[in-house]
């Protein structure tokens, strides 16, 4: 009885790992996924220059800063090295703050701001269970 209990232990902690890692791998995909675009299209729109502009950032060097980092922020996120996810981590969730603060200050349609808050969800869910799935190594 005590063995078939343990046993039942182990497989509900190996349901739980596996449940872990795909929350992870879902959300961090669909994050380095959303910053690649927005990377690509930062730097290659011209309506995002206009835009950034309409937010009050009249520099074009910022919307080019912005769109590398996010670039390379997407790329920070799969490797193994912690400290770096942890600064991808780090300049995502201020990008998405940052983003909805802009977009309520700037008085855009309330959507604009919901979209940044939801990525900024999902990017909170994919830190939790990347610190969950660490923890366990």
């Amino acid at each position: 009885m005590k063995q078939k209990n343990q046993e039942q232990e182990k497989n509900n902690i190996m349901k739980a790992g596996n449940a872990t890692k795909i929350i992870y791998y879902a959300t961090t995909g669909i994050i380095s996924m959303m910053m690649v675009f927005i990377g690509f299209r930062t730097l290659s729109n011209p309506e995002v220059k206009v835009g950034m502009q309409q937010l009050g950032f009249s520099a074009d060097f910022f919307r080019v800063e912005l769109g590398i980092t996010k670039l390379i922020g997407a790329l920070l996120l799969w490797l193994p090295i912690r400290l770096l996810k942890e600064f991808a981590y780090f300049g995502f969730a201020i990008t998405f703050g940052s983003a909805a603060l802009a977009h309520l200050c700037a008085g855009d349609p309330a959507s604009k701001t919901m979209v940044a808050i939801v990525f900024l969800i999902i990017l909170i869910v994919s830190y939790i269970s990347s610190y969950k799935l660490q923890a366990k190594k």
